[in-house]
């Protein structure tokens, strides 16, 4: 496969079905190929045809603050090809965040849903704000993507553009999760983010017989790259419900006859706890954006009787870098986010040099050739030879698979010991009782800092007086002592970001007392 922009994944059959909008959402519909690229040239002359030329020059950011949709779809595709940037935003962003964001992207254009102006929608505060930005509110009408902008302009009508993108235009710009600092910037061109997909429909074999139930968040690089795009390159299906909803998963699944899916641990543990009466076919179920403990992966495989297949992904490399193969191509390993898939990974200590255990490192052409106006943070992830620094720790067994054993500027130093929360992670959620669990590090005047944990329950679980005291024994009974979280808290939710991911940060300002004495 020689695609190298985004553009390619319409040189195929264009009467195969694209895009499912299933019948939970409020507008149920099915595109073929060329239906959907019909849209998206309707969408470009539309918008060409009220937004002034000098808006939407080539490499121009457009940022996109829409839930998973057709509409989204539409207008992420057509940035791309029309050769500008899209800057996707999770929609539930505070004004605030919308103005840095939009900020830092020096966006011209900012993408809404029907009725965002007329009831002060963030997105559209924070744009108004931000002199020079045209909000556009998008709707699907069932038949065309209607446009519509209150700061339009009576232009003269356009031509349909002949789209032409190049490898190196920049097609993407997300931002870093910012759990080591202030976000930064990561540009993705058409060849990162084309050598992604072909990357992911390699490891995966996906081909036009496969449908996927796409459920993590388009802002995001997981669904976003392996959940549409790589689908789209191989030429399959894309189911879109609004978001993830496990009362409607399943129906969702079925009626559509998918057969795998991707999504983060979190996700998988609300399945397991929601089954459907009768399992349907499932080729493989994908894991990533966050470690899966063994114990989830076993349920898994056991619940659903299909293959768990965990990856290891960021955005600063297009997303996928290392995955456990389909059984036909060797063992899924739990506990490991398995081989470089057409990604090279060293370990490397912080000088650089090759070590047993250190920093994961990767290379290859899905790797972002370095953060938006930031060159310090560029030399600071980049080795002299090339390699990202991935901030992850890690080691490889003896057969190559990768096994990460913690985020290095996360790990708890608990009087010289080094700990990892990954692997508290994976102990607590172990037991019988405990549906999620995160570690995490506090300081201590005598250690410097002290293990503590949070969990919650499962719907199934009688909760005790006890509690605390069982997980705690029930730890120690699994690693060694000086690993025991110190306090475990039990809680009815876990602080999580806009994928579902367990912000692992934000846990000691949340249950433990600033000013207390630890």
């Amino acid at each position: 496969m020689s695609a190298t922009t985004l553009h390619t994944i319409f040189e195929q059959d264009g009467d195969r079905t694209a895009i499912v909008i299933p019948r939970s959402c409020p507008v149920p519909c099915t595109l073929s190929y060329k239906q959907l690229y019909n849209a998206i040239q309707d969408f470009s002359t539309k918008l060409r045809n009220i937004i002034p030329i000098s808006k939407l020059t080539p490499g121009n950011s457009i940022s996109i603050a829409y839930p998973n949709s057709l509409e989204y779809v539409v207008s992420f595709l057509a940035c791309g090809l029309m050769k500008l940037t899209a800057s996707p935003l999770n929609p539930a962003y505070t004004k605030e965040e919308f103005l840095f964001y939009l900020e830092d992207a020096k966006s011209t254009v900012m993408v809404v849903p029907p009725g965002s102006i007329k009831n002060n929608y963030a997105a559209v505060l924070a744009a108004q704000e931000q002199r020079g930005i045209y909000v556009v509110e998008l709707f699907w009408n069932g038949v065309s993507i209607e446009v519509n902008s209150p700061q339009s302009q009576a232009l003269a009508n356009v031509p349909p553009m002949v789209f032409n993108p190049q490898p190196d235009d920049v097609a993407l710009l997300l931002h870093t999760s910012g759990t080591t600092g202030r976000p930064k910037g990561v540009p993705l061109s058409h060849l990162n983010l084309t050598t992604s997909m072909k990357n992911i429909i390699r490891t995966y074999k996906l081909t036009s017989n496969d449908r996927t139930l796409l459920v993590m968040p388009l802002f995001h690089i997981h669904g976003l790259v392996c959940g549409l795009l790589a689908t789209l390159l191989s030429g399959g299906t894309a189911v879109i419900p609004q978001r993830f909803s496990a009362s409607s998963f399943w129906n969702d699944y079925k009626e559509n006859a998918c057969n795998w899916y991707t999504a983060v641990p979190t996700m998988h543990q609300i399945l397991l706890q929601n089954p459907p009466s009768q399992v349907p076919y499932i080729r493989f179920i994908r894991s990533c954006s966050s470690s899966l403990a063994p114990a989830t992966f076993q349920a898994l495989k056991q619940t659903f009787k299909a293959p768990v297949l965990e990856a290891y992904a960021m955005t600063e490399a297009s997303h996928q870098m290392t995955s456990n193969p389909l059984p036909e191509n060797g063992v899924s390993k739990p506990g490991s986010v398995g081989l470089g898939q057409g990604v090279e990974v060293v370990i490397l200590d912080d000088k650089g040099a090759p070590v047993e255990e250190g920093e994961v490192c990767i290379r290859g052409l899905n790797v972002t050739k370095g953060y938006l106006n930031n060159p310090k943070a560029n030399s600071e992830a980049f080795t002299s030879d090339g390699y990202f620094r991935t901030g992850d720790q890690g080691k490889k067994d003896k057969d190559g698979y990768l096994v990460l054993t913690g985020r290095i500027k996360e790990l708890i130093n608990r009087g010289g010991e080094k700990i990892s929360p990954l692997e508290l992670d994976a102990v607590l959620l172990s037991h019988p009782s405990v549906g999620e669990a995160v570690s995490f590090g506090v300081p201590s005047e005598m250690y410097g800092q002290e293990v503590y944990a949070a969990v919650v329950l499962k719907s199934s679980a009688t909760p005790s007086a006890t509690i605390e005291k069982e997980l705690q024994d029930y730890v120690q009974s699994k690693v060694a002592k000086f690993k025991v979280p110190k306090r475990i808290y039990v809680t009815d939710q876990l602080p999580k970001g806009g994928t579902g991911k367990v912000q692992r940060r934000l846990m000691a300002d949340i249950f433990v007392k600033p000013k207390s004495k630890l």
